[in-house]
């Protein structure tokens, strides 16, 4: 067989039954599954391109699960002292990496906050009216400390992700009309 040589992977028995347990647990993600499956694989000394169409997967992605796990094969060393530990290393280990992109603006914690406010009435002594709009709920999150600032757009977003959407024409009228 032509080409370089992978890495050689090593698992220790406390590591190999951390991921065997991750393999067999039924709510365990396919990606994290996969990549399981690629380390243990890997330790058995199989090359990476068949390796990876037998996965179906590429070359790539068995070659970077790889060289991750011998990276921190000293921290999960480390780990296997405390069980626990090593199976919380394991998921840090096989978990994707940060994604670039900007942080969330608001927190969730702030939108639930807007939310609530926006669920009581407004004071009666500033406003006639009963109900908020997006711009007083906005100025008013930020006059009370909610948010340093917010637009009233963003207002509005929040109050329409937490509606449930509705069909727009009565289903049980629908499907008695297909019965005729």
């Amino acid at each position: 067989m032509a080409g370089p040589q992978p890495l050689t992977v090593t698992i220790s028995p406390p590591q190999h039954r951390v991921l065997e347990a991750l393999l067999r647990q039924h709510s365990c993600p396919q990606a994290l599954a996969l990549r399981a499956r690629i380390v243990l694989g890997a330790a058995t000394g199989q090359r990476n391109e068949p390796f990876a169409r037998q996965l179906g997967c590429t070359p790539k992605t068995v070659r970077k699960w790889r060289a991750r796990w011998v990276a921190q094969e000293a921290a999960l060393a480390v780990a296997e002292a405390v069980p626990h530990d090593l199976r919380a290393t394991i998921a840090n280990v096989l978990a994707d990496a940060a994604r670039s992109g900007a942080p969330d603006t608001f927190s969730a914690e702030q939108i639930v906050q807007i939310i609530n406010l926006a669920c009581t009435p407004p004071p009666a002594a500033d406003r006639p009216v009963a109900a908020w709009t997006p711009r007083e709920l906005a100025d008013e999150a930020a006059k009370r400390g909610i948010v340093t600032s917010i637009s009233p757009r963003s207002v509005e977003r929040f109050l329409k992700s937490g509606c449930p959407a509705t069909a727009s024409q009565p289903l049980l009228a629908e499907c008695q009309d297909q019965s005729d």
